[in-house]
């Protein structure tokens, strides 16, 4: 069961990367910032336009691996090389062809998703609507933390695991976590053990790199996942956007692709 979840998940994260041309507008087109500890994952994050196809999803992504120490996969030879391997994977996201207008339906579409991955301790913990996607958490029941983290187009009903911390810093489920396929293939060892990072320090470093980037801005009590954490963003009180900190080295990566923030749903389970 276990390995069937990791593997659906493995699969999606790339997928649900290069189904998000509707979301394109939304991404934001700055480099990677440098975060309060030194170069990290900035404004510009994952989908920053800094690479060969500046501005482009699929040349960033290459360009991201690379600064990330994949070495050889910077660019859009990179991603050539990328896709190649990957040819094969098929989607395993799941899409409606039906837009998502609210936070119920969103809520359904999240929920059929986790159904999907045949994993009873995998349970549905919050929702949220910006406006250009819908997100939503995912928890262990048996670890009382973040699995991982979710998105839904809003267009198209597609759902598929995120982009930018969920797939490069979550050390279980991520794309480069321990065991895939993927880290193994680059010889990228995951970290491992407890994460030296606190939730208090994750707080202090994201007020840290708020107070550069965004002056009056807040945070709130981070969700914990495998080896980072995402933190909600929030100005005179009211959520605008969030952020991760990875739970290993402080870095801070602004999660860019969201748009403003509409609504939520606490989710009972």
């Amino acid at each position: 069961m276990r390995n069937r979840t990791l593997a659906l998940i493995g699969g999606g994260l790339v997928a649900g990367a290069l189904t998000l041309g509707t979301l394109g507008t939304v991404l934001a087109q700055t480099p990677p910032q440098p975060g309060p500890q030194g170069p990290g994952w900035g404004p510009g994050g994952m989908m920053g336009g800094s690479g060969p196809m500046h501005g482009g999803m699929m040349g960033d992504l290459g360009d991201m691996m690379g600064r990330a120490g994949f070495g050889g996969m910077s660019g859009m030879s990179g991603m050539s090389r990328m896709m190649g391997m990957m040819g094969n994977l098929g989607w395993t996201g799941t899409a409606t062809a039906t837009p998502l207008t609210s936070l119920s339906g969103a809520q359904q579409a999240f929920e059929r998703y986790l159904q999907r991955l045949d994993n009873d301790d995998l349970a549905l913990a919050e929702v949220m609507e910006f406006e250009g996607n819908f997100y939503a958490i995912a928890k262990e029941r048996s670890a009382g933390i973040g699995a991982f983290e979710l998105l839904a187009n809003k267009q198209t009903g597609a759902v598929f695991p995120e982009f930018g911390p969920n797939m490069m810093w979550n050390t279980r489920y991520g794309h480069m976590g321990q065991n895939s396929w993927m880290a193994q293939m680059m010889g990228y060892q995951a970290p491992s053990g407890p994460m030296t990072v606190s939730p208090e320090r994750a707080k202090q470093l994201a007020q840290q790199w708020l107070d550069q980037n965004q002056p009056g801005a807040a945070t709130e009590t981070p969700d914990t996942f495998y080896g980072y954490y995402t933190l909600h963003v929030l100005q005179d009180g009211k959520i605008t956007g969030m952020l991760s900190v990875n739970g290993y080295t402080g870095q801070v990566w602004y999660h860019t692709w969201h748009g403003p923030f509409v609504a939520e749903l606490e989710v009972a389970h």
